[in-house]
């Protein structure tokens, strides 16, 4: 079987080949069906690896349509590029570290996501980007009242256009404002429709609507893990969600000496940011049902600050939708001061 490596990018993409014979046959194409086609078609099954990107999950379904086995790899693994110089990188050296890397099995593939999931993730990132136009609009309409010293009174994003067309404006203040305020009402109106849709989508799907019975957890965050998740059962603990998402300590330790800093970062940064807008929903609001959890963060606030126990409390909750989600229970605050005392007693 032959071994391929493809380095995939917006225009153009590199292919290297590693024929039966031990030969290497390396191309350039455009990253385009019929290209990919014409260049794949009429060629016996091969194994092909590619690494994950924009384009990678098309480019992957589209040759496995064409009959051949495709592995979507990490690029973070460092062993699959080891074969590559590091002071020289090109497209061609990188399909040739992919096209070894194939052959020598030196990769570590990714989890490639259902057709639900992907169009969820679809529907969520067009959701955020229509929420930070809508903030960008605000920012911008507040700056430009403020150069003339008005204030614009504090209030939800929803209802900002009316509070500022309450204010006494100058004409030409007026007019120049006044196509952010239209735009701002018209994202406000599709960030609506995707919420309903988000909604509705939640409502079919019982994962999502389980996690929703967590306090402080909406559709959006329950619908965002679902997705981003996908299959539950590729991780093997709680531990291992809490790293992927990048909420556990960096460590750099060596023998007898153990070095740990902030939080990691690595993952999906919006699926973080929701989590930890959510462990500040939790300890500001005072609902019996999250009580264990609240003082529980409270304890970390005394000794390291409200940052580090929002962040600690966002990884908590991680933990608890990851149980939800493998066990299949709602959420049972029982349980939680159950464990919580059991802990604080350990």
């Amino acid at each position: 079987m032959e071994k391929i490596g493809i380095d995939v990018h917006k225009v153009a993409t590199q292919v290297c080949i590693l024929t039966e014979d031990g030969e290497f046959v390396e191309f350039r194409i455009r990253t385009e069906r019929d290209a990919l086609t014409k260049a794949f078609a009429s060629r016996a099954r091969a194994r092909i690896l590619l690494e994950a990107a924009t384009e990678s999950e098309w480019v992957a379904r589209h040759l496995e349509a064409l009959g051949h086995e495709v592995i979507v790899a990490d690029p973070n693994f460092a062993p699959m590029y080891s074969s590559r110089s590091r002071k020289v990188k090109t497209d061609k050296r990188d399909a040739r570290a992919l096209c070894e890397a194939c052959h020598l099995g030196a990769y570590r593939a990714v989890h490639r996501v259902s057709d639900a999931s992907r169009m969820q993730r679809k529907q969520l990132a067009g959701r955020e980007a229509l929420v930070r136009t809508r903030s960008r609009m605000i920012s911008l309409c507040r700056a430009l009242l403020r150069q003339e010293g008005i204030r614009v009174p504090s209030g939800g994003a929803v209802s900002f256009a009316k509070r500022v067309r309450m204010l006494e404006l100058g004409t030409e203040l007026a007019r120049t404002v006044e196509p952010l305020l239209q735009t701002h009402a018209h994202v406000c109106e599709q960030i609506k429709h995707l919420d309903a849709m988000i909604a509705e989508a939640v409502e079919h799907d019982e994962r999502a609507k389980r996690l929703t019975t967590v306090p402080s957890i909406g559709p959006v965050t329950a619908l965002s893990f679902v997705a981003l998740v996908d299959n539950i059962d590729r991780f093997s603990s709680s531990a291992k969600l809490c790293s992927y998402l990048g909420l556990v300590p960096r460590e750099y330790s060596s023998g007898e000496k153990q070095q740990r800093g902030h939080i990691t970062k690595m993952g999906n940064s919006r699926m973080r940011y929701l989590l930890v807008e959510c462990a500040w929903g939790v300890l500001r609001r005072q609902d019996p049902s999250t009580r264990a959890l609240r003082e529980w963060a409270l304890s970390i606030a005394a000794r390291r600050g409200k940052r580090i126990a929002a962040v600690a409390l966002a990884r908590r909750l991680a933990a608890i939708l990851f149980a939800m989600t493998q066990q299949g229970r709602n959420f049972e605050p029982e349980r939680l001061e159950r464990s919580s005392t059991i802990a604080s007693a350990a």
